[in-house]
């Protein structure tokens, strides 16, 4: 089994009840571990859209990399998602941040994600839940990256309902 972080956002419709149905649908194929709070975030590359929830996870799997990806890419569809503009709109995204320690550098992925380092909303949460894990290219944990790019529009999301995934 290998462990994975993933980071998981929308901004369309009921945004708690897609992140619930995306943790559920992850849940049938991998042991989630642990889920980070919820955040509300401003929008990132495309700014003219609503602000979005955000969180990360962390789940054991024995699927390779591309057999991961495709079955996030799958669930994805399965809940709603529709194709959109890059960094535009959507129900559900759910993003592979890390595989482990593994470099992983094919025509459909990267891994780790190219742009985490840059991304405050994927950073804050992930480090809830990995604040020690150490990047494998960076060289510096996720704590540390978090704290550089800083929190800027960042916040909590109140009420924070409590998302079930199975332990």
């Amino acid at each position: 089994m290998h462990t994975i972080y993933l980071g998981l956002g929308t901004n369309l419709g009921d945004r708690t009840a897609n992140l619930q149905a995306a943790i559920t649908g992850l849940a049938e194929k991998l042991v989630i571990t642990a889920v980070s709070p919820l955040y509300q975030t401003p929008p990132w590359g495309v700014t003219d859209q609503p602000d979005f929830l955000n969180l990360c996870l962390a789940a054991q799997t024995d699927l390779a990399p591309e057999e991961l990806l495709i079955f996030v890419k799958n669930l994805e569809t399965e809940l709603g998602r529709q194709p959109a503009k890059r960094w535009g709109p959507r129900l559900i995204d759910i993003d592979i941040l890390f595989y482990a320690n593994q470099l992983v550098e094919t025509e459909n992925m990267s891994i780790p994600h190219p742009r985490l380092a840059e991304r405050a909303f994927v950073l804050r949460p992930l480090a809830d839940i990995a604040p020690g894990f150490v990047h494998p290219v960076l060289g510096e944990t996720i704590a540390t990256l978090a704290e550089k790019v800083g929190d800027e529009g960042i916040r909590p999301f109140a009420p924070a309902p409590a998302l079930e995934f199975d332990r």
